[in-house]
């Protein structure tokens, strides 16, 4: 199965042109290389709940992408709101995604409890806040690559969920 896997950078630089966006760059080649996922929209959009929040919907609802990955906005900062935004457009909370990156990135450095990012389900679609420096998205992502194909089949409907091994 090759999924369909929409990526959003929310960074006000980034938004600008002043900072390349290296996170998505690392998103894009593990999707490709470790999930056989095939990137349909990639956009960068300022930290600002209300962009945030469409471009989520859009890449939901209009692009039916089975994954969308967020990076950046997840941290301390006054202007970091991408959990924010993901919560107003989900209908249900994954918990264990964003706890087991944690987890797995507090092994590294301590620091990772201070990430704010949440995974939820809209519609058919998952999504995950990931952080926003390419190393910490190379963590995130390999503390839950292995379940990915798994949440989608049974999200998609693809395969039952029967509970096992939960």
């Amino acid at each position: 199965m090759r999924w369909k896997v929409a990526i959003l950078t929310a960074s006000d630089r980034g938004f600008k042109g002043e900072r390349e966006d290296t996170s998505a760059q690392v998103i894009r080649e593990l999707v490709e290389e470790e999930l056989q996922g095939e990137i349909i929209e990639y956009r960068i959009v300022p930290d600002e709940i209300k962009e945030i929040m469409a471009s989520l919907i859009e890449m939901t609802d209009y692009y039916q992408a089975d994954l969308v990955l967020t990076t950046g906005g997840t941290g301390l900062s006054p202007r970091d709101v991408t959990p924010e935004a993901t919560l107003q457009v989900i209908d249900r909370l994954v918990p264990g995604i964003a706890e087991a990156m944690r987890m797995t990135a507090m092994l590294k450095s301590p620091r990772a409890m201070l990430s704010r990012s949440v995974a939820g389900i809209r519609g058919q679609s998952l999504i995950i806040n990931l952080p926003g420096s390419p190393k910490g998205v190379n963590e995130s992502l390999a503390a839950i690559m292995d379940q990915l194909p798994h949440a989608l089949n049974i999200l998609t409907g693809h395969q039952p969920d029967h509970n096992e091994n939960t």
